[in-house]
């Protein structure tokens, strides 16, 4: 049964091309890219900065392994990749670092891959964030589109 816009209306129900079409999109792509960038590495620099200096009431964790590494790579990846320096290889890296999370931390702890029972939403979440940042790029407004803007052809 479909659905229609109002009693007896048959025909599609349409939106205003400039909301829903590719061209919005691709308008407003590289502002939401660099966004996005942007947002995501100052939070996950938040959740290095809780493991390392105890930041908002957590830690600082003990150890080096393997709260000192996460917290170093949450740090200064999130700190790189909000900034846009070597965006593409720090993402990847850290997009790993949240997959492992996932499974070891998450997963296995709480014997469920679900997220909604192990709580790992949070690494999930980064970790597609930054697999997205690595596969697109961080954006226009980077370090590294700055330095190579400075280097020249």
């Amino acid at each position: 049964m479909a659905h229609h816009a109002r009693p007896g209306y048959t025909g599609p129900i349409t939106f205003p091309e400039t909301i829903v079409s590719g061209k919005f999109g691709e308008k407003y792509y590289d502002l939401t890219l660099n966004a996005l960038r942007i947002v995501a590495g100052l939070l996950f620099m938040v959740h290095g900065g809780q493991k390392l200096f105890g930041w908002f009431g957590m830690g600082p964790m003990p150890g080096f392994w393997p709260f000192g590494v996460a917290g170093i790579l949450e740090f200064f990846g999130g700190l790189a990749i909000a900034a846009g320096l070597f965006t593409r290889y720090v993402a990847f890296v850290v997009a790993g670092e949240m997959a492992v999370a996932y499974f070891w931390m998450h997963a296995s702890r709480a014997g469920s891959i679900f997220p909604w029972v192990n709580k790992g939403e949070a690494p999930i979440l980064f970790c597609f964030i930054f697999l997205f940042i690595w596969a697109s790029g961080g954006g226009s407004k980077t370090v590294d589109a700055w330095l190579a803007k400075r280097k020249g052809p």
